[in-house]
């Protein structure tokens, strides 16, 4: 990959310093934490992506689809100033996107512009 890095990766951390994202990833094994890893590069150098590796989810939230060798992973971010907000990952287990999913990332990005302001 070429170029100047456009994006900083910035992981969502509650108010009391948790940040679940990168706990999420710390609990994944290495191989499936490197090829999402690669995937978040991916997305620092070259966003706006569009499919088959990010869509859209509406109200400023985006998806990382990575591919896993015998699953799929999810991270919901959002995309502020220079940065790609990590706000939730998981491991696909339906064909549609949970709602409680998208809600929860919701509220972490409120709550992450909330404190920024």
């Amino acid at each position: 990959m070429s170029g100047e890095l456009k994006f900083t990766v910035l992981f969502f951390r509650t108010e009391a310093g948790r940040e679940p994202v990168r706990e999420w990833l710390k609990a994944l094994p290495t191989d499936e934490r490197r090829l999402i890893g690669e995937d978040l590069k991916t997305l620092q150098f070259r966003w706006p992506l569009g499919m088959p590796l990010v869509r859209g989810l509406g109200g400023g939230l985006w998806e990382l689809r990575s591919r896993l060798p015998n699953r799929i992973a999810r991270t919901l971010f959002f995309v502020s100033d220079k940065q790609l907000i990590l706000l939730h990952g998981f491991i696909k287990k339906t064909q549609k996107l949970p709602p409680e999913d998208k809600a929860l990332a919701l509220k972490r990005k409120n709550a992450h512009e909330n404190a920024q302001s």
